[in-house]
């Protein structure tokens, strides 16, 4: 984690925290870095914020004065931007958005030639000229200013690569999407379309501050009751740059991405597709899950919190999907970042291929009754490292047994320690977890 850059680039509220210099600087940055040889080529993709065209000026002002071209996807999706990054072997990528978070943020995300997150080493680099650490970087003159492109071909592309994808029809099939008035909107209904789907959908007409308000992946119970009213088959809930899909059964039961892993990896398993016979998922997947996959033969590996540290299990394993709750699934055969309409596509294949439907395919894993509790503390390593602490945690774990586990983490943004249990029942869980905060506060760690 930098200065100004997270595990999922330099995100803020707009003009507050994140500011059009900043923008102006990263593209400075970039337009230099990657232009030293020859001339650069950056692709560049925004969500449907009001302040993410604001944001594509001062990224290709930056961009063009530093000498390098800057192709426009204009409102697209980050899975789109790392496909065409990838493909068209442009140097970098960039994608304007805050993901799931309010309008008033915003955020830009850099992606290498390989369609994955950039590397820290050259986001930290960019903090340093940001803050005035690397000296003034010279500016491009006469004929070697960049230009601007405009490359809605690119995104049009991608959006032929996600219709060749399924090797069956949709045919008759009623569909919800709820596209949260984001990237989404301008792709996933020509795609389902084009399969032949019924499609029906929703939150489609973004104005610029409605993105993720009261719709999406993160108010799933908007499709739900629109999936139940409307008599649909399934639904598919994307965020706001739509890296990540939540579905909906036709009884509005939700699917979230630890239950799409299980669908998708026992398919993908009898279709000889699973690399290893292995899903990577975090550290907070459901033990339910865990003991589907082992009840199923399938294998499986834990990282750290954040699909970058899935992606990078993935590939440096050679794996073929992983994910997290949260619905960032990633298909390596197909992309090498999470990707929420592909999501989609997978679990339709599953669904179709079978014969059957959504909820009968999640009704095979049992999903354990999970709580998970925020505690501030002053410090969060000296919490976490407690004796008292490190004793009552290792505990709880024998006394859950085979039937439960705890985690204790710290939070990588707040001065947090995350206490989560899972057990077979509700008041197990709240049990376990009171257990553990009672002890930091005997121990004085927590802060009000």
């Amino acid at each position: 984690m930098g200065k100004y850059f997270g595990t999922d680039g330099f995100r803020g509220e707009a003009n507050v925290v994140l500011t059009v210099e900043h923008a102006f600087k990263v593209g400075r940055y970039l337009g230099w870095y990657f232009g030293k040889e020859k001339k650069a080529q950056v692709v560049i993709g925004k969500d449907t914020r009001r302040s993410s065209y604001m944001y594509e000026y001062a990224l290709v002002a930056g961009l063009t004065a530093s000498g390098a071209d800057a192709y426009l996807l204009h409102v697209t999706t980050t899975p789109s931007v790392s496909y065409v990054v990838r493909t068209d072997n442009f140097d970098c990528g960039i994608m304007i958005s805050a993901s799931h978070n309010p309008y008033y943020d915003n955020g830009i995300k850099i992606i290498n030639s390989n369609g994955q997150k950039v590397e820290a080493e050259l986001e930290y680099q960019i903090e340093e000229y940001i803050d005035g650490k690397i000296p003034e970087l010279p500016l491009a003159t006469k004929e070697n200013i960049g230009r601007t492109v405009d490359y809605v071909a690119g995104r049009n592309r991608y959006i032929g690569y996600l219709i060749s994808i399924p090797a069956h029809s949709f045919k008759n099939i009623k569909v919800g999407l709820d596209c949260a008035n984001g990237s989404s909107s301008s792709i996933a209904k020509s795609v389902f379309d084009a399969l032949r789907a019924k499609t029906y959908v929703i939150n489609n007409e973004p104005d610029g501050t409605n993105i993720n308000t009261n719709c999406g992946s993160t108010h799933i119970e908007v499709l739900q009751k629109y999936v139940k009213e409307n008599g649909l088959d399934v639904g598919f809930a994307f965020d706001g740059d739509a890296d990540r899909c939540i579905a909906v059964d036709h009884e509005g039961q939700v699917i979230d991405g630890d239950l799409i892993m299980y669908i998708c990896g026992k398919y993908m398993k009898e279709q000889g597709k699973l690399r290893n016979d292995t899903v990577v998922t975090t550290v907070m997947s459901n033990l339910g899950l865990y003991k589907a996959l082992e009840r199923e033969g399938m294998r499986y590996e834990q990282t750290a919190v954040g699909d970058k540290y899935v992606c990078e299990n993935m590939m440096n394993n050679g794996y073929s999907l992983g994910g997290e709750q949260s619905g960032h699934i990633i298909f390596s055969r197909h992309a090498s970042t999470g990707d929420g309409i592909l999501t989609s596509l997978m679990l339709m294949e599953a669904i179709v291929e079978k014969k059957t439907d959504l909820h009968t395919l999640a009704s095979e894993v049992k999903i354990y009754p999970q709580l998970l509790k925020n505690v501030r503390v002053s410090d969060k390593k000296t919490a976490r490292e407690n004796p008292k602490v490190v004793e009552i945690v290792e505990q709880v774990g024998r006394d859950l047994g085979s039937d439960g586990r705890i985690l204790v983490r710290e939070s990588g943004t707040e001065p947090v320690i995350r206490v989560m249990v899972e057990a077979s029942t509700d008041q197990i869980c709240k049990d376990q977890v009171a257990r553990v905060v009672k002890v930091m506060e005997e121990e004085g760690l927590i802060v009000e």
